[in-house]
């Protein structure tokens, strides 16, 4: 007699569940990991300001993923053993959907390998290698904010046209560094120029006097800088007390605004940048820099990457609205690719088949201590570079996804 009732039950209590299921699976938190070097070289240039970057993201723009939106963070420590075992934890048994940033290109392929075998999202914004675009593309990968293609072919090409022909280069040792030389050192040659040589140096070096030296004796015309961060802000601090320029012009290939106030103009006048983002360009870019200044514990402006990492989790949250189902992430990034991007950062792009982010680029020069109204103002735009040329064409990458 007591087992008729629960067999009456069974299908109301199975219909029930059914109904429920689909609320519960709708209030699945979207899980959103920024990963970088938070202690190192790089700390600085992505790091917490990152972090606040994409919080500023997910107070904007949660509300369109049609469910809550949780943050975490991690300091990979530029270690590639580290950082991929920070992901699959994270993807594994974390439950993170999105990994972003992830400067250090030996980083961010091993993160892209495993978002493709998890079925998970990865946005590169810190990471530099092109080859997140070429034969290392992936269905799960998109690269946002720039990569070595751009800033080196960009910058090469603008220099050689003022008379910059002969380039040495001072080269951070490991994948990016060498993309980023190898870019800038296939513009020059295109355009006519020579290259004198080049030297590596270690991640995180100190003393750069030695291969300053050889630079100088090389009698180049352009020191091509293809390193970042503390790197590329030593070197230049370096440079200046040798009294390297004018005689030499020294190219930062990835300098930005955080390099700057350690460095000051004085070190750094005649230095031309290409960039993404630069705070003081539109009343959009103005806007968000006063945001993101407000929250950051030493009121720094952002950089482009920093700022890439807001524009990426605002497009990724759109994008996980319209799938409905942040858990599979090939949908989700096909998803962003079909979709315009249009935001105050980078203005209106889209995310090509080989899950390269298009925009404009600028090509930028410091101010003159004159011309600068002190604070964060260091930066003049000289002209941009539009999105047709910015990037590498998509035929030539070598991408498996590219069809034809």
């Amino acid at each position: 007699m007591p087992r008729r009732p629960i067999r009456r039950l069974a299908p109301a209590l199975a219909a029930l569940l059914a109904l429920l299921a689909p609320a519960a699976a709708a209030e699945r938190p979207v899980k959103i990991g920024v990963l970088n070097d938070m202690s190192g070289p790089y700390a600085d240039y992505q790091g917490q300001g990152s972090v606040i970057a994409a919080q500023l993201a997910i107070e904007d723009f949660a509300a369109k993923a049609g469910r809550p939106v949780e943050l975490v963070s991690a300091d990979h420590q530029n270690k590639t053993d580290i950082g991929a075992a920070i992901a699959r934890r994270w993807f594994d048994q974390d439950g993170v959907d999105l990994i972003v940033d992830v400067p250090n290109s030996a980083v961010a392929l091993a993160v892209s390998n495993l978002a493709r075998e998890k079925n998970k999202v990865f946005i590169g914004s810190g990471a530099g290698t092109a080859e997140l675009t070429g034969k290392q593309c992936s269905p799960n990968t998109v690269h946002w904010t720039y990569d070595t293609w751009s800033l080196g072919h960009a910058l090469a090409k603008a220099l050689v046209q003022q008379g910059g022909k002969s380039w040495y280069f001072l080269t951070a040792d490991y994948t990016f560094g060498k993309d980023l030389e190898g870019a800038a050192a296939e513009e020059v040659k295109a355009n006519g120029g020579s290259l004198k040589g080049a030297a590596r140096h270690p991640l995180g070096t100190a003393d750069f006097s030695s291969y300053l030296l050889q630079a100088q004796a090389s009698g180049a015309d352009v020191i091509g800088l293809a390193n970042a961060g503390d790197d590329t802000s030593n070197a230049l601090k370096q440079a200046a007390e040798f009294g390297i320029a004018p005689g030499q012009r020294l190219a930062g290939l990835i300098l930005n605004i955080t390099n700057m106030p350690a460095l000051g103009l004085k070190a750094t006048q005649g230095v031309y940048i290409v960039t993404p983002y630069y705070w003081d360009l539109t009343d959009g870019s103005r806007a968000f820099a006063a945001r993101y200044a407000a929250r950051h514990p030493r009121r720094a402006m952002p950089n482009d990457m920093q700022a890439g990492v807001y524009s990426a989790v605002e497009h990724y949250l759109k994008a996980v609205g319209t799938v409905k189902e942040a858990g599979d992430g090939r949908a989700v990034v096909a998803a962003m690719k079909a979709t315009p991007t249009d935001d105050p950062i980078f203005g209106q792009g889209r995310i090509r088949e080989d899950g390269r982010k298009i925009h404009p680029m600028y090509l930028l020069t410091t101010k003159t201590p004159d011309e600068s109204k002190g604070g964060w103002d260091y930066f003049k735009p000289v002209r941009t570079v539009p999105a047709e040329e910015a990037w590498r064409p998509l035929s030539e990458g070598g991408c498996p996804l590219v069809k034809g």
